[in-house]
Parts: C-alpha cells; sequence; structure tokens
C-alpha cells in the first residue's frame, strides 16, 4: 500500500510541475521546438532543472544504496542496446512530439481539462503503444 501512495504522491507532483512550467500547453511545447522562428528556451531550464535534481539525489543518495527503497534492484540498461528499434521509435517520439505539441506525461495530465485534441492525441498514443508490442 505505501509503495502506490508513493507512486501516486510522485505522479501528482510530477504533473502539478508540468503545468507550472507549462509543458502542459502545446504552444509553449512548439516555441521550445521552433528553432527557426520565435524559439522560446524557457522549457529548456525546465529540463536542465530537472536533469540537477535528479543527479543531486542520484549522487547524493542513490548511488550509495544497495537496492531501491520500493524495488529489488536498479534498473541500469545495458551497453550497446542501441539498435533500429530505439532509432525508429525516437524519431517517431520526436515526430509526435513536435507535431501534437504534447509529450506523453503532459498529455496524459492535461487530458481532463484541455480541449478535445488531447484525448484524440492520448488515445494515438496509446494505439502506438500497443502497435510497438506487436512489431
Amino acid at each position: 500500500m505505501r509503495q502506490h501512495l508513493v507512486a501516486i504522491a510522485s505522479g501528482v507532483v510530477f504533473a502539478v510541475g508540468l503545468g507550472i512550467a507549462g509543458m502542459t500547453r502545446p504552444e509553449k511545447v512548439i516555441g521550445f521546438l521552433d528553432f527557426g522562428g520565435q524559439w522560446d528556451p524557457s522549457l529548456a531550464l525546465v529540463m536542465v532543472g530537472a536533469i540537477g535534481v535528479n543527479a543531486a539525489v542520484w549522487w547524493g543518495v542513490a548511488r550509495h544504496r544497495e537496492k531501491p527503497v520500493y524495488g529489488e534492484s536498479f534498473e541500469v540498461p545495458p551497453a550497446g542496446i542501441i539498435d533500429w528499434r530505439l532509432v525508429v521509435g525516437a524519431v517517431v517520439f520526436g515526430l509526435g512530439w513536435g507535431l501534437g505539441g504534447y509529450c506523453p506525461g503532459p498529455a496524459v495530465s492535461s487530458s481532463l481539462v484541455a480541449g478535445h485534441g488531447v484525448p484524440i492525441f492520448v488515445a494515438a498514443m496509446l494505439g502506438g503503444m500497443w502497435l510497438a508490442k506487436r512489431i
């Protein structure tokens, strides 16, 4: 039960952070990806902040632990795991993000309060995930 509460609390904090950062607004995301026009670098600060917090927690706490608090082991991908499926998936993900203006996390967190296009995006995203499992 405690593990589920931690997961829910983490998800809520993540969703609130996405909203505060503006990542739930497609025009903000598209502005960040518009290098040839009116580029908006503010989301880069969000990414740098997130990387900084993650690095601080990893180097200060997590790397000294034998296992996660709510897990059996840390999952570290092996070297050489980059293959054609990963590259093609990353390209398709980037195209969907750039065209739709939503990354999966912000799309899910704003799907209940945003316009009609967001649930369509989330449905297409889930369909893509389903299809990827079958390929």
